[in-house]
């Protein structure tokens, strides 16, 4: 899927993982650095992988909608493909890590804003600047807010959010992941994206994509 290969950096341990990008100019590819020890956000997970190709994904078919190599689809379905046009949109990834997904918006043409704790910032500054060549788009990089406050916050009426997580069986996490989606649909309709929808080769029975927009509000009687 990606390779990888460990460096020492100061004091602390940095590992790479490269994702080579699909349509771009030759070789092009986007370098990951990690921390070997830290938490959630010094690593880049499988989820984040499969969204980044999955926004790749979309942006290829776009690019063939536009040059009239594909059919017009009224609604996505089996062997169909979803158009998610990123290309000067408004991107903003929550809980970034070191920035995969963002970076690979911001490739695709998005003006992206990615977020975490602050204890990643620095590794999501480092990944910004030695992936800059790569961009059509930009991206910087801010201290993450609660997280549902920050949906309910920024999120308008057209705005469509992308949320992709990996199921996890173990501990208390098939509770918080129950309690963050209760939580979520007080406010927000959910569209699970079929697997068949995501890239061929990037995708699992266990990691999800949701599109997310806000719950349209009846305007009173």
């Amino acid at each position: 899927m990606a390779s990888s290969s460990s460096s020492s950096s100061g004091p602390a341990l940095l590992f790479e993982r490269e994702l080579a990008r699909r349509g771009g100019r030759g070789g092009e590819r986007l370098r990951l650095a990690q921390r070997s020890a830290g938490g959630t956000g010094s690593v880049v997970w499988d989820a984040a992988l499969v969204l980044a190709r999955f926004l790749e994904k979309s942006a290829a078919a776009e690019e063939e909608e536009l040059e009239g190599e594909a059919a017009a689809a009224a609604a996505p379905g089996p062997g169909r493909r979803r158009l998610l046009p990123l290309r000067r949109k408004a991107v903003l990834e929550l809980g970034a890590g070191p920035g995969l997904v963002g970076l690979m918006a911001a490739c695709l043409g998005a003006n992206v804003t990615v977020t975490d704790l602050e204890e990643v910032q620095d590794l999501i500054e480092m990944n910004i600047e030695n992936n800059q060549h790569l961009l059509t788009g930009s991206i910087r990089a801010k201290s993450l807010e609660p997280l549902l406050k920050t949906l309910k916050d920024l999120a308008g009426p057209e705005t469509r959010i992308l949320c992709c997580y990996e199921e996890r069986t173990l501990g208390k996490n098939p509770e918080v992941e129950k309690r963050f989606f209760e939580l979520l649909q007080r406010g927000f309709e959910l569209e699970k994206v079929p697997l068949d929808e995501h890239d061929e080769e990037y995708r699992s029975e266990d990691i999800h994509i949701f599109i997310i927009r806000r719950k349209k509000v009846n305007p009173p009687s």
